[in-house]
């Protein structure tokens, strides 16, 4: 089956100009033309030169000033610009080990629809006929998608290419292409922590803000750093955070992670092994939270010392990057609950006295926020252009 694969191609090329206003009122919308020109720092006759191609494409509307009656209007030149947000959906996919989430957005990022699937084999082909099976099941219901993001946990070439991916065991898979060949739509692929930074980036935690950092803690470690309002790409962002980086030398040995790192006190399979090697039992991570909430001595000691160490890094973090806002998710974040006070008490421990206090957002989240962050991958990208993002 051939999807629709044209639909976003009258919205492409944008110039730069074009692509800033584009970009302005897509994430900020909807907004007049005199605010848009001070954002933008153009005049009125710049503005109206980009805006001209913008609105005969489709990508921007003009809108009703909210509460002013139509007979009273002021022409169109007052009109507020914004988008049509489900005008186009987009698909985003987060693989795991074991299952693949996927979500439809709209080109605001808002979540439509939700469809899971579980992760039999980690074939390559394989995984990539369920990817489009999936998005055939999405496109009876929503015929106009325009463009399909996929977020994995590893490393990613030229957001098409999966050059490691050691959860599902993958080297230089070509999955951009296998997916694309399956569907007819285009594809984005991307590391998962990198598409969740963009996400709320543009439309989450850290919009607005020059300096923003996602923490997440969950399976492994994930890092993002965004400055001046745009991610910083970095050469390790997808070969694993935190294994270098020791936050007690004399802490636990693990399989995953150098002695005391921030891998091997906070991940949970660290967490589940460091409980297991002490007691002899198998616990799920939440079992360990509510075993060490009730005071169970080792779950206590092993969550004890995983909320110091993410103290630890946080305010680590906040010393060198001097973020506005942290964000902290991903499937380990009930730790929060758990072993908050020890967070703040070590963040507090490694910060100056006078040093302002550190806005840390916690989200609790489940993969179909990581899958939503691949959508907005996809609309950057295929609708937008910004493919240097």
């Amino acid at each position: 089956m051939t999807f629709m694969t044209a639909v976003a191609v009258s919205w492409l090329p944008l110039s730069a100009g074009e692509r800033s206003v584009a970009i302005e009122v897509l994430v900020h919308g909807p907004l007049s033309r005199t605010e848009l020109a001070r954002r933008l720092d153009l005049s009125a006759g710049s503005l109206t030169r980009l805006t001209k191609p913008l609105i005969e494409s489709g990508l921007l509307i003009e809108v009703p000033e909210a509460g002013t009656p139509a007979e009273v209007r002021q022409g169109r030149p007052s009109q507020p610009l914004d988008v049509v947000a489900e005008s186009r959906s987009f698909i985003g996919f987060k693989i795991t080990e074991d299952m693949v989430y996927g979500v439809v957005t709209t080109l605001r990022s808002e979540i439509v629809a939700r469809h899971d699937r579980p992760l039999a084999s980690h074939d390559p082909a394989e995984v990539a006929d369920l990817l489009a099976e999936m998005t055939r099941e999405l496109a009876r219901a929503y015929p106009r998608l325009a463009g399909i993001g996929i977020g994995v946990g590893g490393f990613v070439q030229e957001r098409a290419v999966v050059g490691e991916s050691p959860f599902l065991h993958w080297r230089d898979v070509p999955l951009g292409e296998l997916v694309e060949e399956r569907t007819g739509l285009p594809v984005v692929v991307e590391n998962d922590v990198a598409a969740l930074v963009e996400a709320e980036t543009w439309f989450g935690a850290g919009r607005g803000l020059d300096r923003f950092v996602v923490l997440t803690i969950g399976a492994g470690i994930g890092y993002g750093l965004v400055l001046g309002g745009r991610r910083v790409p970095y050469a390790e962002e997808d070969r694993g955070f935190g294994r270098h980086w020791i936050i007690d030398p004399n802490g636990p040995l693990t399989p995953d992670g150098n002695r005391g790192s921030a891998v091997s006190l906070l991940t949970i399979p660290n967490i589940r092994y460091q409980v297991q090697a002490a007691t002899g039992r198998d616990h799920s991570y939440e079992e360990i939270l509510a075993l060490a909430a009730a005071g169970d001595p080792m779950p206590a000691r092993v969550i004890d010392e995983a909320g110091r160490a993410l103290g630890v890094l946080v305010a680590q973090i906040a010393n060198f990057a001097m973020p506005q806002k942290i964000m902290l998710a991903g499937e380990g974040v009930g730790l929060m609950d758990v072993a908050g006070k020890t967070v703040e008490d070590a963040i507090r421990s490694h910060r100056h006295p006078l040093a302002t206090p550190i806005d840390l957002e916690t989200r609790v989240s489940d993969f179909h926020d990581w899958a939503r962050g691949a959508a907005v991958l996809a609309i950057q990208v295929l609708v937008l252009g910004v493919a240097e993002v």
